[in-house]
């Protein structure tokens, strides 16, 4: 198995997380639009709790997510295809609900999902709550559920 181990990122990081968001093949064909022209920037990564998960051996970027803490919301989580079904986004789950209490992050985490990884959420534990509404760019209604902390 695979050592994973889970970091802050930093500044320096944001062309990599920029690169695995855009390699993921969950947002190719009609998913495209949600994801064209975005860009993880510097200053994203100092206003937020983002993490990544890397390859203990090598530092390869598995994946990583960002957690905005006014209100608590799951902004962004990415799994590199290459390292889908090895544990990581259970992983990343995982560090963000630990580091959400220990901020002290109440009344849960709100999650907007990519509606293909609903099912993933579920299965870490989110319930379902509603409905975000479609809103253009994006043409479709998205899964909005909550972890409770």
């Amino acid at each position: 198995m695979t050592e994973i181990l889970i970091m802050p990122a930093a500044a320096t990081d944001a062309d990599r997380l920029t690169a695995l968001i855009h390699d993921c093949s969950a947002y190719r064909g009609a998913y495209a639009q949600m994801i064209a022209g975005y860009r993880v920037t510097p200053e994203y990564l100092a206003r937020h709790e983002v993490h990544l998960a890397v390859r203990a051996a090598d530092g390869d970027l598995l994946g990583f997510y960002a957690l905005i803490t006014e209100p608590a919301e799951l902004d962004l989580m990415f799994v590199a295809d290459l390292a889908q079904g090895l544990g990581v986004g259970r992983r990343l789950i995982a560090h963000l609900l630990d580091r959400a209490r220990a901020l002290g992050l109440g009344g849960g985490i709100r999650v907007v999902s990519h509606p293909p990884a609903e099912a993933f959420y579920l299965r870490m534990g989110a319930e379902r709550v509603g409905t975000f509404p479609a809103r253009p760019p994006i043409g479709w209604d998205r899964p909005e559920l909550r972890f409770a902390l």
